[in-house]
């Protein structure tokens, strides 16, 4: 039986970050989680790529142009939906959840949903804060451990004969 518990650690991979400027004071301690959880990995600068674009609303569309690319093996996506007074709220974290699951089901490629969704800004400090478990290094060694079990899957069923 073919079966995956822990990944290997894989050929070298390239992770692509799309990180959103809206609440930016929060998105860049996920951001310098995401690349200590890289530098952890042993992910070279040179493969990786960051892209920052207006507000979570936004972070599917640049997601989209990197696993369209073929380049990527995963793809990161930051931001900080904060709950307010109207439902926007509501709309933005939805479409920007609903995109990005959409872009990894498409092309195949992990999509790391890095974006919080929270009711108060200290709620996302706490969600984004160093040494209380930062969302960001957390999703991108999520998004690193499926693209080399997919990795494995791949090389797996390529070994199968035809049916």
């Amino acid at each position: 039986m073919f079966e995956i518990e822990e990944p290997r650690s894989g050929r070298e991979l390239r992770v692509a970050i799309v990180a959103a400027r809206f609440n930016r004071f929060i998105v860049e301690q996920l951001l310098e989680g995401a690349l200590d959880a890289l530098d952890r990995q042993g992910i070279d600068e040179e493969r990786r790529a960051l892209v920052w674009v207006p507000g979570a609303f936004e972070l599917p569309t640049v997601a989209d142009r990197f696993a369209a690319s073929g380049r990527y093996d995963a793809i990161v996506a930051l931001g900080a939906v904060i709950r307010g007074g109207t439902p926007h709220f509501d709309f933005v974290a939805a479409e920007c959840a609903s995109g990005l699951n959409r872009v990894a089901l498409e092309y195949g490629v992990p999509v790391a949903f890095g974006v919080l969704t929270t009711d108060s800004v200290e709620q996302a400090i706490e969600r984004a804060a160093p040494d209380q478990g930062n969302k960001g290094f957390d999703v991108t060694l999520a998004a690193i451990e499926l693209a080399r079990t997919l990795e494995q899957i791949d090389e797996h069923v390529d070994g199968l004969p035809e049916k």
